[in-house]
Order: C-alpha cells, then sequence, then structure tokens
C-alpha cells in the first residue's frame, strides 16, 4: 500500500511522529501531503530550540496552538544576557541580528493563537514585558507561564498577571533578575491560587545604568562612614 492511501487519521497519526523539518519535506512530495501539513490538528504543540528556528516555513500558527516552548540553551545566550550598555560593538552587532525575532513570533502568537494553554520561553534575553503583557491579554486560557533567563522581564509582567492572568495556574520567572521581591509579594497577594516560583530573581543584581550603579555606591559609601 502505497502511503497517500491511507486515510486523513492515520496519515495525520504519522506526521505527529515527525520533527517539523521532515514534516515539510514529506509534505513537499504530492497535494495530499500537503494538505495533512496543513491541517490545523497537526500543530497543537510547538518546540523550538533557537530564534533561527522561527524563521523558518516549516510550521504552521493559528487555534490549534495550545503549547508553545522556546528554549535556547546555547553558549551564545549568555552574549544576549549582558546589560545592553556594557555590550561591546561585536556583541551588539551578534544581538541586533535576532534582537526582535522572538518578539516578532509572539506578536503573531497573539494574534493567531488565542487557545495558547502553556507558554515556556528560556534564554530569550530580548523579549520585554510588553511582549509578554499583549500575550496575557489575547490568550485568556493561558495556564502556565514559565520564563527563565529573560533578562528584560521585570515587574511589568507580575502586574499584568494580576491584571490579567485570570486563567493562569502556574507562574516561573527564574533568573529573571530584574524581578523584585515587592513583585512576586504582589503575586501571591492578588493570585493566591497561582503556583509561583522564582528561583534566584529577586535575589540577583538587576540591571542598572552606570550612573545609577555610582549613585548607589555613593551613598554605600556615606552609610560606612556613619
Amino acid at each position: 500500500m502505497h502511503i497517500t492511501q491511507l486515510n486523513r487519521e492515520c496519515l495525520l497519526h504519522l506526521f505527529s511522529f515527525l520533527d517539523k523539518n521532515s514534516r515539510k519535506n514529506l509534505a513537499k512530495t504530492c497535494h495530499k501531503l500537503l494538505e495533512v501539513f496543513q491541517d490545523p490538528l497537526l500543530w497543537s504543540l510547538l518546540n523550538f530550540h533557537s530564534p533561527v528556528e522561527l524563521k523558518k516555513d516549516n510550521f504552521l500558527l493559528g487555534p490549534a496552538l495550545k503549547y508553545l516552548s522556546i528554549c535556547w540553551y546555547s553558549e551564545r545566550v549568555k552574549v544576549c544576557n549582558i546589560e545592553d550598555w556594557m555590550k561591546n560593538s561585536f556583541q551588539r552587532d551578534f544581538c541586533n541580528r535576532h534582537e526582535n525575532t522572538v518578539s516578532d513570533f509572539l506578536l503573531d502568537v497573539c494574534s493567531r493563537c488565542p487557545n495558547l494553554l502553556s507558554l515556556t520561553l528560556s534564554g530569550c534575553g530580548h523579549v520585554t514585558d510588553d511582549c509578554i503583557v499583549l500575550l496575557l491579554r489575547n490568550c485568556p486560557k493561558l495556564r502556565t507561564l514559565k520564563l527563565e533567563n529573560c533578562v528584560r522581564i521585570t515587574d511589568q509582567t507580575l502586574w499584568a498577571v494580576t491584571l490579567h492572568g485570570g486563567a493562569l495556574q502556574t507562574l516561573h520567572v527564574d533568573f529573571c533578575r530584574n524581578i523584585t521581591q515587592a513583585g512576586l509579594e504582589r503575586v501571591r497577594e492578588k493570585c493566591p491560587s497561582v503556583l509561583l516560583r522564582a528561583e534566584r530573581s529577586a535575589n540577583m543584581i538587576p540591571d542598572s545604568q552606570p550612573g545609577k550603579k555610582l549613585m548607589l555606591e555613593k551613598a554605600s559609601r556615606k552609610l560606612v562612614q556613619l
């Protein structure tokens, strides 16, 4: 029996075992398999392992998407996590190549995936509060939000959780250095049913401009003198 003689349900089941590239390559072989590739039921879960993968035309975004994960564990993540004012020209050039990649992708998710239930972002150093706030507003069914090593995330995201995260059950903001203890306490107060985890976040040194850092150092010296 030729593969195209299988019914739609069988083909969808077979496609489900393939990675995104394999699905796309198989879909190029005939119109019937292309139709299976374009079936929304095939795209309820998406996992990405680098920003580059977000630009590939080997997946579909739509209302069927329920679970989304973008986890970048490359050594290059360390460059993106350096404070912007401390980066040298080489580091800035590297970041400029993909600075808006994840954010632009999440904007597409906001407009096309209203039924999203779970979002995991790890090592996405350029994602901002604005992106997460918009996603919380446009994906009201979101139950799980896990942010790890997303250095631009601040208490603004935590504030948005208390306002727009009505369906949220799990919130992780691990190693997000610009999260404060006050922001975490607000979530605990306003959303007591949310399972909150913030490993190291409020205990890390937050970003600060050189001017602000100098003022803090002067204030510290005065306290020591007193």
